[in-house]
């Protein structure tokens, strides 16, 4: 087989430096490169991209090697059909490790062509270090390197209005835009770059948050083999993917013009206002992960696909989302039920085999941020309590106990927490066990036994758990409402 490269695919294309893109790793190339591919290849959009290697350690030789080219598949469901296809991703045009040649990281600056800026250096990148200095080559924080960045294309183009930047940010944290535009004036403070400086990333410089969603396996290292014997050169940097794909930027009318995703069939939303569809995505796909894993654990099933697949978990897990979480939300039906339908489909991915064991890590967080909010939004809109979510409410009391059946269940969180069940269930008693665990304010933000009927019917329920299993269990308990 040929080596992967230019030269040996006969690609001659040269596409103007567009984007300077933090991170080279697995996710940002399934989804910002392919989401710039499909730009280039649907909307002349005619932009290559410049790869900076966030931290000192990475993937930049290795794509060095190939020409920045690489090989993403995609595999999944959508609307009940099973997708499978590959394509080469040929955007990246320039990969820099600014550890080992700083000058040619900085030289970015001085392009001519250059508009964008996005990142993806994990949750734990937009940070501030104050140890960063200017004089570092380069600095350790991913804010600090882009603000020293920014500050030679300022001083390079002498402070032109017209070449400011518009800055892009993927992490995965609530308000990713603002948190690091922040802490770039942060450095800006500290290593007084100048009050004309602040004012052109203020004013010229553009930020945006985001909300991505794709589950992104990277190099399917079980599988190699198969995967290359759909290719007719070596990949050494071939990256999986599932084939559901979101992405979601604040932005308006100069931002839609800037990114022309609408000439594209992805489903990329330049918006006012985020918040809605990240609080979508928390209560209809993490919320139902949530939720369904001690209820599943306790009913035997492993994963979230056999989860889903099985007749009577799966259609709990069902009305759940969609009688009772999609409800709560205050937007479009049709879209958040076409939404509903996505998260199914990608439950449904055989190409991915999630654990649910892996999903049961710090749940009691979990279901406070993701569950709870749906759970107390049902009782307010219909003054009545939600009969799944109670039960999976209970099913996560009865799982922290810890073991089922004679098996230990894989617990996985915080010691205290931990420690505060075996004191819980200690009591001997299935009303104490719930009053002691419902009214602690550290769990939920609350005292819940002060919502009427809540603590008689989460004790109903583990009664019924522990007398008769989850299915005919959850029955009996339906039949109480």
């Amino acid at each position: 087989m040929k080596n992967l490269n230019r030269e040996s695919l006969g690609l001659d294309e040269k596409l103007p430096l567009k984007i300077v893109q933090f991170g080279e790793g697995n996710f940002l190339r399934a989804f910002v490169g392919y989401a710039i591919q499909h730009l280039n290849k649907n909307a002349d959009f005619n932009a290559g991209i410049a790869v900076v290697q966030p931290i000192n350690s990475g993937l930049v030789k290795m794509l060095n090697d190939q020409d920045g080219l690489y090989t993403l598949f995609m595999k999944g469901i959508k609307k009940g059909k099973e997708i499978q296809e590959h394509e080469l991703i040929t955007n990246i045009v320039r990969s820099i490790d600014p550890y080992l040649n700083f000058q040619e990281y900085i030289s970015l600056a001085k392009e001519d062509a250059l508009e964008f800026i996005i990142s993806n250096t994990t949750e734990a990148g937009i940070n501030y270090v104050e140890s960063d200095t200017l004089v570092m080559q380069p600095p350790s924080s991913f804010p600090a390197k882009l603000t020293i960045l920014l500050n030679e294309r300022f001083k390079y183009y002498k402070g032109d209005s017209s070449k400011g930047l518009t800055i892009i940010p993927c992490e995965l944290i609530n308000h990713n835009s603002e948190t690091l535009k922040n802490i770039i004036l942060q450095y800006v403070k500290l290593w007084k770059l100048g009050e004309e400086f602040k004012v052109w990333v203020s004013d010229n410089c553009s930020f945006h948050s985001t909300l991505v969603d794709r589950i992104v396996p990277g190099y399917p290292k079980d599988e190699i083999e198969d995967y290359n014997h759909q290719l007719d050169y070596k990949d050494n940097l071939i990256v999986s993917a599932e084939a559901f794909f979101l992405w979601v930027i604040e932005g308006g009318e100069e931002l839609k013009k800037k990114l022309p995703f609408d000439k594209t069939d992805l489903d990329v939303k330049i918006v006012d206002d985020m918040q809605p569809y990240r609080t979508r995505k928390v209560k209809i796909l993490n919320g139902a992960h949530t939720a369904m894993v001690p209820f599943c654990l306790l009913s035997g099933k492993q994963t979230v696909k056999e989860s889903v697949d099985d007749v009577f978990t799966g259609e709990f897990i069902e009305n759940t989302v969609f009688n009772e979480i999609i409800p709560t939300l205050d937007m479009d039906k049709d879209e958040l039920k076409q939404f509903g339908e996505d998260v199914f489909d990608r439950f449904r991915n055989p190409f991915v085999k999630h654990q649910l064991s892996s999903i049961a890590l710090n749940s009691i967080s979990k279901f406070k941020v993701r569950v709870l909010p749906s759970l107390l939004d049902y009782i307010k809109i219909n003054d009545k309590l939600p009969i799944h979510l109670m039960f999976s409410f209970a099913c996560l009391l009865r799982f922290y106990k810890g073991t089922w059946l004679g098996d230990t269940l894989p617990v996985n969180d915080d010691a205290e927490i931990v420690k505060t069940f075996e004191k819980a269930w200690a009591l001997g008693n299935y009303e104490a066990t719930a009053k002691f665990i419902l009214e602690n304010k550290l769990f939920w933000g609350e005292d819940l036994t002060r919502i009427n009927n809540f603590t008689h019917t989460i004790v109903a329920a583990l009664i019924e758990i522990d007398t008769n299993s989850t299915q005919v269990g959850f029955i009996n308990f339906s039949k109480q409402f």
